[in-house]
C-alpha cells in the first residue's frame, strides 16, 4: 500500500506540502496560531493549556510568548521549563523536540523542513525534513536559526544570531555564520 503525503514527511521522505490532507492540518493550525498568538494578555496558566491542548508535548511551566509561528504543531516536544520568547518560528514537518530547562531569546528559528538540491524535484513541489533536538538547558540568543537535522547538546550556549549549520556538543558555546567553537 502506498503511504500517504502525510506519512512521508512525518518519515523525513519527499513530500508535497500541497496534498489536501495536510492543507487541512496547515489550515488547523493556522485557526490554532491566531487564537495563540491572540492570547498576549491571558494569564501564563491559560497560555500553556493552549500550548499542552495543541503541540505534541509540553512540560509543565513551559512558556512561549507570542506571537509564535509553526506549521503543524504536532511534532513539537518542548520539556519542562522552557522558555521561548517573542517571534519564534518552528518548522516542524518532523519532530523538533526541545530539553528542560532551555531558553531561547526573541526570534529564533528551529528549521527541521528542508528541500531538495535538485532543481528538477524543487519544481515538483516536494520536500522533506530533518529533526531537530535541542537538548536540555541550552541557551540560544536572539536571532538564531538552527537549520534541519541539527543537535545541539545540553548545556549548549548559542550566541545571539548565529546560524547553526552542524550539530553542537554538550556544553559548547558557538558564535557565528556558520556557528563554531567560540
Amino acid at each position: 500500500m502506498e503511504r500517504t503525503h502525510k506519512q512521508r514527511m512525518l518519515a523525513g521522505e519527499p513530500y508535497s506540502a500541497e496534498d489536501p490532507e495536510l492543507q487541512r492540518e496547515l489550515a488547523a493550525n493556522e485557526a490554532w496560531l491566531a487564537r495563540y498568538n491572540a492570547s498576549l494578555a491571558l494569564g501564563r496558566a491559560q497560555r500553556w493549556q493552549m500550548l499542552s491542548g495543541h503541540l505534541g508535548a509540553v512540560g509543565a511551566g513551559t512558556q512561549v510568548r507570542p506571537p509564535f509561528h509553526c506549521d503543524y504543531g504536532f511534532n513539537i516536544r518542548l520539556g519542562a521549563n522552557v522558555f521561548i520568547n517573542f517571534n519564534c518560528v518552528i518548522l516542524d514537518v518532523v519532530e523538533v523536540s526541545v530539553g528542560d530547562g532551555t531558553q531561547m531569546g526573541p526570534g529564533v528559528q528551529l528549521l527541521a523542513a528542508d528541500h531538495p538540491r535538485d532543481a528538477a524535484t524543487r519544481r515538483q513541489g516536494l520536500e522533506f525534513g530533518r529533526p531537530v533536538r535541542v537538548g536540555r538547558d541550552v541557551w540560544i540568543g536572539a536571532g538564531a536559526l538552527v537549520l534541519p537535522g541539527v543537535s545541539i547538546g545540553d548545556g549548549a550556549l548559542v550566541a545571539a544570531g548565529s546560524i547553526v549549520t552542524r550539530d553542537v556538543p554538550a556544553g559548547a558555546t558557538v558564535k557565528g555564520n556558520p556557528a563554531r567553537p567560540a
